[in-house]
């Protein structure tokens, strides 16, 4: 069967975790061929749906056999779930750690999944999650994110200024940069609108920026407090991105000379609490599934 258009009668879910946006297509036997143009036009916030990124709802076996994966990332079985994501501006990414949340909870909201645990393919591996609580609109997700590696460390420039931070993989790249004495106010007044640029010899596929304010005192439940702004490639600044607040949790406590902790982590689209311990990392915070509909034949074309 040869893959088909993705422009004629497609119907959309579209989410958030903590304001960072999906739109969700459901495409279990991956029929739809999702090129690179269709979907920087679908994730367009003037000319389509828009959203920082588009997550393909689909078996992962139907990929491997259309080509799409070579073969089963890690841990990940032929009936899964797999989180086929793709960046804004059409491109491939590994990992999306509020898109997981948003995914999971699609699964459970749709009936596709039946169990509150269960596990999500990702082409940085299986991603167990636990859906704690849900309605067709509301839901508080937990993922395990899979161990987080640390690499050296590198430089980033935003405009004028040069932050130092710590190279870090979460099945896909960061710099996550602790600025010292780095208040709310300077991390509001950061400009990425000026420039940025990270060393491309440390990181040749491109990385997401973090920057970080150092943490506050412990609270009541143990977490460190904590606030950062993330950069995206391929999307610009987003609200939130799951993978860059576990990155910016691992920095925080190699900053500190630990290892593992808990961390409630605010972002300009809300809070989530990081978990980094000796065998992985966990991500915890809401899902907002907030509208669906179906696109109309030829929104997609460039000559009108």
């Amino acid at each position: 069967m040869i893959a088909q258009s993705p422009a004629e009668h497609l119907r959309f879910v579209k989410g958030h975790g903590t304001q960072n946006d999906f739109v969700i297509l459901a495409d279990p036997a991956a029929n739809l061929d999702l090129t690179e143009p269709f979907v920087a036009a679908l994730c367009d916030r003037r000319r389509g749906v828009g959203a920082d990124g588009l997550l393909r709802v689909v078996r992962s076996a139907a990929l491997v056999e259309r080509g799409v994966l070579d073969g089963l990332p890690d841990g990940v079985a032929p009936d899964d779930w797999f989180m086929d994501y793709r960046n804004a501006d059409g491109s491939i990414a590994e990992m999306c750690g509020n898109g997981v949340r948003v995914f999971a909870h699609y699964l459970r909201a749709s009936g596709l999944a039946s169990e509150d645990a269960f596990t999500v393919g990702s082409r940085a591996g299986a991603r167990p999650v636990i859906v704690h609580g849900h309605d067709t609109v509301r839901a508080d997700v937990t993922v395990e994110m899979g161990r987080v590696r640390m690499d050296g460390e590198s430089l980033v420039r935003i405009g004028d200024d040069a932050y130092r931070g710590i190279k870090v993989d979460v099945g896909n790249p960061h710099l996550a940069c602790v600025v010292p004495d780095l208040t709310s106010e300077d991390l509001a007044a950061i400009d990425f609108a000026a420039g940025v640029e990270i060393d491309h010899d440390a990181f040749p596929h491109g990385a997401n920026v973090e920057l970080v304010m150092p943490p506050g005192p412990v609270d009541e439940l143990g977490r460190l407090p904590t606030a950062m702004r993330v950069f995206e490639r391929g999307v610009g600044e987003t609200r939130s991105c799951g993978t860059g607040l576990v990155a910016a949790g691992a920095a925080v406590l190699a900053a500190r000379g630990e290892s593992t902790g808990t961390l409630r982590i605010t972002v300009p689209g809300g809070r989530v609490d990081v978990g980094i311990g000796p065998e992985g990392s966990s991500l915890r915070g809401p899902s907002m599934l907030v509208a669906e509909g179906e696109l109309r034949p030829g929104w997609d074309r460039l000559d009108h």
